[in-house]
């Protein structure tokens, strides 16, 4: 019984975050003819008046993003062209990533740098892993070797993990959500809206640390044992 109590406890922590958030976005996704602009004109008029008009800004087909590498912030059609609180909540979140790049944001940098090495070594990891119970036969001090490699690979996504947190918390709380406030881009009766917005983008990423770590106590559970 405990063991299936743990295990919906775990499905909720990883699965409602998700499922809230889409929940929230939607909700909030209609139009609002009171709002000044779209989220495009928002993200773009945040940024020339930081002094980032360098920072291009881009429609994307995946998810709402800037990429520290090219110095671009990507948004989606639905949040590019939407004059909703959705739009307005998202685009100043991704606005407020190009700021931490312009402040040399240390946390951002670190997870910008990891995230290259973490791609490449979780999946190293992932095959060292299914590999060591064979090296261990033939060879137990190579097979420890591969083992330890694997360990390093894998804990390195759950750093990034828990690196992107702090940077996410800050780029919604630390910065959208003064900006939209002090600039007076939305009423103060959807500024607890925009709020719940971003709290509920925040879980999800709360969710994929937690799931980072589920992840590395799969894969090591049975060597543990």
């Amino acid at each position: 019984m405990h063991v299936i109590i743990g295990i919906v406890a775990i499905l909720l922590a990883l699965y409602l975050p998700q499922w809230w958030a889409t929940s929230i976005l939607r909700r909030h996704q209609q139009v609002r003819p009171d709002l000044p602009g779209t989220g495009g004109e928002l993200a773009r008029h945040l940024l020339d008046s930081h002094q980032l008009q360098a920072v291009p800004l881009e429609y994307t087909q995946g998810g709402d993003h800037y990429d520290p590498t090219s110095r671009t912030v990507r948004l989606r059609p639905e949040i590019m062209q939407g004059q909703s609180l959705t739009a307005v909540a998202v685009a100043s979140h991704e606005v407020g990533h190009a700021l931490q790049h312009a402040a040399g944001s240390t946390l951002l940098n670190l997870r910008t740098s990891l995230a290259r090495i973490a791609i490449i070594s979780s999946r190293l990891g992932g095959f060292a892993i299914m590999a060591t119970p064979a090296m261990m036969v033939a060879n137990p001090g190579l097979g420890r070797l591969i083992l330890l490699l694997a360990v390093c690979g894998i804990a390195l996504s759950i750093v990034v993990h828990l690196v992107t947190l702090p940077v996410e918390l800050d780029a919604s709380f630390g910065k959208a959500l003064p900006l939209l406030r002090q600039g007076g881009y939305v009423a103060g009766s959807d500024y607890a809206t925009v709020r719940s917005i971003l709290t509920a983008c925040s879980l999800t990423y709360l969710a994929a640390s937690l799931g980072s770590i589920l992840s590395f106590w799969r894969w090591f559970r049975f060597p543990l044992r």
